[in-house]
């Protein structure tokens, strides 16, 4: 059958002569020349040329490599004083084709030392009013003595090693380069005081109970290696407390001394379970390792009491082994309740887990382990299947971070045991995102100091998934599109791009987690369609895990794996500030006459219509002349139209006629773009009926014109209202302008 059909010979009227323009035009003085500034050319501009370690496709290349750090640590626990000791031996692997002169190590810990510089560059205002202990402490009182207290760095042989510490870095001094393919043993002492982190702050230390227990959340609690790759060298900007971690993998055999009526969970798998344990505790262990469907209680909240309450002054040893592994996280208190659940992934059983104070219950006992098998289930379905053997979840009051295999995660009842939808839902909100951190960035290792948004964001998107994974109506508070549309809207005073360095963003939560989970949400349900999206990300995911990814990684495999050029999209949504407004700007309505309308000239036909060779015309007269009347529009018959009927009859059979479209009424709808991103443009048409049709305009619609662009639409039945982004999935800041007729429309955050 042909594909010719009626609607392909009407022809648009235009008020002036195309000749006309073109000498008006010519009587204009040449303008000078300018840059290719199309919202549609590519990236070459911002992306790191490719290489050998890092391909154009955004995989490994086959000269990547990565170092190794691997840890042997014994830790002792100062209950009592709120110490913590420590010695390490740190085995550092080259796998650079380089030399290396020296070796940078992060004492993270120093950020609070009495010495830091991070107070001293933030904005310091005299308060209004304060709380007489604020004014004491923040005036009157002496400053917490924190940091890492190093009593030696020695190498393999006891011999000391000179060293510098700067600030949150320390320096190894070589007495000679760390050739490629070479390791270097070396030990380091230290020791610091745990802080309060309710009065002190910081993403780990202690929570001081009334009942004079405490519960320790340990990380950052040994000098780290940083990592040295190939993009910058060695990674050694300076924690000032936004940006996080940059890590090596490696692997680790730490043990730590706690006090012996202690419960602890850590990194790693514990290789003394029935030291450490009660013999009935080690066959509830057992018996939660067969069960998958519910969790099984290992320290029970009788055992937790009674615990509380001695303050043993004996010891024990908890030992615990992990391979590949960026870092290690400790979490010990005698106040602990313990439970556990296995999670089959793949072929592998995983283990969730949970512990928790008796102040979490009943929330903790009933949902944390769950929502902990949960999110390896959802996460490992959009990624890998996840590799480590358990996930353990710590109930921490005002916390929220996360370590290979342990987090610590806020959200407590009331004293009394209640609590509000409110607080359920953040705290299976933030245990999903903790946990699902061992995701990003603990196993696609991005680096945290730098970009926020490579873990935070990406993870944050995953988050959103697997919370309408675990309810449909789960009140989620970022990922959809709308619900950037406050921060988007913003004075312009107040936002940085998203490709911007952790410690220069002002509105960070917006910024790192919420606009690139929003931006995701866009790719996979408006831009590419899920099937796509989720083949690329998931193929960024298993190309990267284990291995130190970057943006432009990310980037490239998004396009590479999907077939879709998104240059367009990330140099709107992660380079710039530029928000999403399209709206309608005008509407303009036609009907079908044999007779020209006044002014017209055949040639104008020929001209505008690059399908028509001979035949009749079929004039299109807009709604708004005079010769108009507005019952035309609704008894107009297109058959009625000798000229036409005489074409289709000719060149068409009964069968082909009979499959012809027949439209009635026509629409010329001119779109505006006043915002600076490009979108794909979306279009719900209502007709007067009640019946609704969707149009999908992909964003290239506007490759040629950024400004506005214009659809014509010929239907069969009048149209009541046409409606721009009906769903509200381009996040666009301004939808008063998205409807025809125009319409008191506002956005719910008005």
């Amino acid at each position: 059958m042909k594909k010719i059909t009626a609607k392909l010979l009407f022809l648009l009227v235009f008020s002036s002569s195309l000749m006309a323009q073109v000498a008006k035009e010519g009587a204009k003085p040449k303008e000078q020349g300018h840059e290719d500034t199309n919202k549609f050319r590519q990236m070459y501009d911002l992306l790191a040329t490719p290489n050998m370690y890092r391909t154009a496709s955004g995989a490994p290349g086959p000269e990547y490599y990565q170092q190794q750090a691997d840890y042997k640590m014994d830790i002792e626990l100062d209950d009592k004083n709120a110490k913590l000791f420590g010695t390490e031996t740190i085995t550092y692997t080259n796998n650079a084709k380089e030399s290396l002169d020296y070796l940078w190590i992060q004492l993270d810990q120093n950020i609070l030392a009495k010495t830091s510089k991070t107070p001293l560059v933030e904005n310091s205002k005299v308060d209004a009013s304060i709380s007489a202990r604020g004014f004491s402490r923040k005036y009157l009182e002496e400053k917490f003595d924190g940091g890492f207290k190093i009593e030696y760095v020695k190498d393999a042989k006891g011999k000391p090693i000179s060293y510098t510490i700067n600030e949150t870095m320390m320096r190894i001094n070589l007495e000679k380069p760390l050739a490629h393919g070479q390791k270097m043993s070396f030990s380091i002492k230290w020791n610091y005081n745990i802080n309060d982190y309710m009065v002190e702050g910081g993403r780990s230390g202690y929570e001081q109970f009334k009942d004079g227990n405490r519960l320790y959340v340990i990380a950052q609690f040994y000098p780290r290696m940083a990592v040295y790759n190939d993009v910058e060298g060695w990674q050694n900007m300076q924690f000032w407390g936004n940006g996080e971690f940059a890590l090596p993998f490696g692997n680790f055999e730490v043990n730590i001394t706690v006090p012996a009526d202690h419960i602890m969970e850590a990194t790693g798998t514990l290789q003394n379970r029935s030291e450490v344990f009660t013999a009935e505790q080690v066959k509830r262990y057992a018996q939660a390792e067969q069960s998958f469907d519910k969790p099984v209680i290992i320290v029970t909240q009788a055992e937790a009491m009674v615990a509380e309450k001695g303050f043993s002054d004996k010891k024990k040893t908890w030992r615990f082994k992990a391979e590949n592994v960026r870092d290690f996280g400790i979490s010990t208190s005698r106040k602990f309740i313990y439970d556990a659940m296995a999670v089959k992934l793949g072929g592998k059983t995983v283990m969730a887990t949970s512990v928790y104070p008796k102040e979490g219950n009943p929330l903790w006992e009933q949902y944390s382990t769950r929502a902990v098998a949960h999110t390896l289930k959802s996460y490992s379905s959009h990624t890998f299947d996840f590799p480590y053997p358990k996930a353990v979840s710590v109930n921490a009051q005002d916390q929220g971070m996360e370590y290979p295999m342990i987090c610590w995660n806020f959200g407590r009842p009331d004293e009394d045991g209640k609590y509000t939808d409110r607080v359920k839902y953040g705290m299976l909100g933030v245990i999903i995102h903790e946990v699902g951190h061992n995701f990003f960035p603990m196993i696609v290792n991005s680096d945290e100091r730098q970009w926020t948004w490579m873990d935070e964001g990406l993870n944050t998107f995953m988050e959103y998934l697997a919370e309408i994974e675990w309810e449909a109506t789960f009140p989620v508070d970022r990922g959809p599109a709308k619900l950037i549309v406050p921060y988007m809207s913003g004075n312009q005073q107040g936002l940085e791009p998203i490709m911007s360095n952790s410690e220069s963003i002002r509105q960070f939560g917006n910024n790192a987690y919420g606009k690139p989970a929003a931006g995701l949400n866009i790719l996979r349900e408006t831009i590419m369609g899920r099937e796509l999206f989720d083949y690329a990300f998931k193929t960024y995911a298993n190309r990267w895990k284990f291995k130190h990814p970057t943006p432009e990684d990310f980037f490239r495999t998004m396009e590479d794996a999907s077939g879709v050029d998104l240059d367009w999209f990330i140099r709107g949504w992660f380079y710039t500030t530029d928000y999403n407004d399209i709206g309608i700007k005008e509407v303009k309505q036609y009907f079908v006459s044999n007779e020209a309308p006044e002014g017209f000239h055949a040639q104008q036909a020929t001209r505008r219509n690059r399908f028509r060779t001979s035949g009749p015309l079929v004039y299109m007269v807009s709604a708004e002349s005079a010769d108009f009347k507005p019952e035309m529009n609704k008894k107009l018959d297109i058959k009625e139209i000798k000229t036409l009927d005489e074409y289709v009859q000719a060149t068409f059979s009964e069968e082909e006629r009979a499959k012809l479209q027949q439209p009635k009424y026509f629409y010329q709808v001119t779109f505006n773009k006043p915002g600076g991103l490009v979108m794909p443009l979306i279009v719900d048409i209502t007709f007067e009926d009640g019946t609704v049709e969707s149009h999908k305009f992909p964003a290239q619609i506007w490759n040629m014109n950024d400004a506005e662009v214009s659809r014509t639409f010929a239907t069969q039945k009048l149209i009541k209202k046409i409606m721009v982004d009906p769903k509200e999935e381009t996040a666009d800041i301004d939808v008063t302008n998205n409807a025809w007729p125009k319409e008191e429309v506002k956005s719910k955050f008005d």
